[in-house]
Formats: C-alpha cells, sequence, structure tokens
C-alpha cells in the first residue's frame, strides 16, 4: 500500500517525470558550473606544479598538521562547554524562580545578539588572554547561547500532557525533566545541536585573525609567503575540503547517534507509550 501524507500528496507518473527532467537539468547546470570553474583555475595556471610544490616540503606538511590539530583542539574545547553552557543556562531559563529565570535569559539574549568577532577581539585584546582561550570563550558564549535557546524550545516541544502525567504520579520537576522531558525532546534537538557545532567548528577559523595558529592561520602563512609563488588559490582549494570533510563526519556521527537511538529499548518504550490509545 502507498504511504500517504497529510502535507503533499503522492507524485503521479507525470510528476515523477517531471521531477526527473529537473534532476537532470539542475546536474547538467552543476556540471556545467564546474567545468567552468576548472577551466578558468587551468587557464590562471593555478595547476602549474609551481604552485603545488610547496605542499611537497615536510615543514609546509607539518604546518598544516599543526593548524589542523589546534582547530580540533579549540573545536573539542568549545564544543564541550557550549553543551555545559546551553544546558546549564536552558535550566535557568526553565526555571520557576523568576529572579534565575531573568538573569539567565539576560544572559543569553546579550550573547546571542553580540557578533562573535567582536567578543573574540574583546576577550583578546582588552582581556589580554592567550589566543587559544580567547578564541574558546568567545566561540563558548555564543554557541553556547544558541544551544541554550535549542534545548529550551526542545524542552518545551514536549506535548504538555507528558509533564502532567509525571507530576500526576508524583514526580518532582528535576525527575520529570531527566526521566520524560529530556529524552523525548533530545532526539528532536538533535540536529539542531549538530548544526550550531558544525557552526562552531567553521568559526574557528576565526582564530587567525587573533594570531592563533589554526587551519586557516597556517594556509595564509603559506599563501603570504613569497618564496612560494602566492599559492593561494592551491591553498584554499587545499584547506577547504579538510573543513567540508569535518563537517561531514560530525554530520555522519550525529546521524550514527540518531539511528542508534531510534533502535534502542528506551526509543521504542517512548514509541510505544506514545501510541497507546488514550483512556476514556
Amino acid at each position: 500500500m502507498t504511504a500517504s501524507s497529510a502535507l503533499y500528496d503522492i507524485p503521479g507518473p507525470r510528476a515523477l517525470a517531471r521531477h526527473r527532467l529537473y534532476a537532470w537539468i539542475s546536474g547538467l547546470l552543476l556540471a556545467a558550473l564546474i567545468g567552468f570553474i576548472v577551466y578558468r583555475l587551468v587557464d590562471t595556471g593555478q595547476f602549474a606544479a609551481v604552485k603545488w610544490r610547496p605542499f611537497t616540503y615536510a615543514g609546509i606538511q607539518r604546518l598544516l598538521l599543526t593548524g589542523l590539530a589546534n582547530t580540533l583542539k579549540a573545536f573539542g574545547w568549545a564544543a564541550l562547554a557550549s553543551l555545559v553552557f546551553g544546558v546549564v543556562f536552558a535550566a535557568g531559563r526553565l526555571s520557576d524562580h523568576r529572579v534565575v529565570r531573568w538573569a539567565s535569559t539576560l544572559v543569553v539574549e546579550f550573547f546571542r545578539a553580540m557578533p562573535l568577532l567582536v567578543m573574540i577581539f574583546f576577550i583578546f585584546i582588552a582581556l589580554k588572554l592567550d589566543p587559544m582561550l580567547a578564541l574558546i570563550i568567545g566561540l563558548t558564549l555564543y554557541n553556547g547561547s544558541v544551544l541554550a535557546e535549542v534545548f529550551r524550545a526542545g524542552v518545551n516541544a514536549v506535548p504538555r500532557g507528558q509533564r502532567e502525567a509525571a507530576y500526576a504520579l508524583g514526580m518532582r520537576k528535576t525527575q520529570v525533566m531527566t526521566h520524560v522531558l529530556v529524552p523525548q525532546a533530545a532526539r528532536a534537538m538533535l540536529p539542531a545541536i549538530i548544526s550550531q557545532l558544525v557552526v562552531a567548528l567553521k568559526d574557528t577559523s576565526l582564530g587567525y585573525l587573533i594570531t592563533y595558529q589554526e587551519l586557516l592561520y597556517s594556509g595564509k602563512l603559506i599563501a603570504t609567503n613569497l618564496d612560494y609563488d602566492l599559492p593561494f588559490i592551491p591553498v584554499v582549494m587545499v584547506i577547504a575540503p579538510v573543513y567540508i570533510g569535518m563537517c561531514m563526519l560530525l554530520s555522519w556521527c550525529a546521524n550514527l547517534i540518531a539511528r542508534h537511538e531510534r533502535r534502542s529499548p528506551r526509543a521504542e518504550g517512548v514509541a510505544v507509550t506514545e501510541d497507546l490509545p488514550e483512556e476514556i
């Protein structure tokens, strides 16, 4: 039996044919665009051996690997701190105490509205902290504030009847949050959490503005060295796939976790509970 949806009609044979035609046209246009870009790169000599020779030097390879390691180090600490920051201030925004709720709201809204680059520069210049520490703190304050809103929205998105039923069973608020609301909200929040972590990973490249030797800063050192004939485009062609690969790996890990959660007994138990008819 064909699956149906309340959001759209299942496409028929003619609609499927149109979709295939649109896919072919889009594919041809994309191939033409890629071909044009490659042609221009070849025409401007970007694939000349002299521009790629620096990447065969051991010193350049060590410089790029050091930059990659520093990028991952800054991202790891920032991601962990952002998650903790988000959980703490999301709990504060969900608190029954007005003072705690207002203070948490003020902190989250302030750092969420503040431009990340301004925060990083302020922490680095005004507080005179180490470049790595300034970058991590800036990433934590911004991304943690966004994650706090993600966590709060995810918990509030759980049907109200779930918490009311838990309170009716005599559970305390902490038990309701940890055993009822958060497990159900976690699956819905996971895509948004991973998307924000991908943003944090890409934003580590702002570290080069405060002389933190991450991957982009290492590439800039290579591209601005006159001894290497300014291989700017080759440096971009080397660094960009590394960033894309790291983001894709992060998304793959998120999908793996999501599939594991769907197959776990807890997820099945929640699904069964939600499918039970209401008693009259």
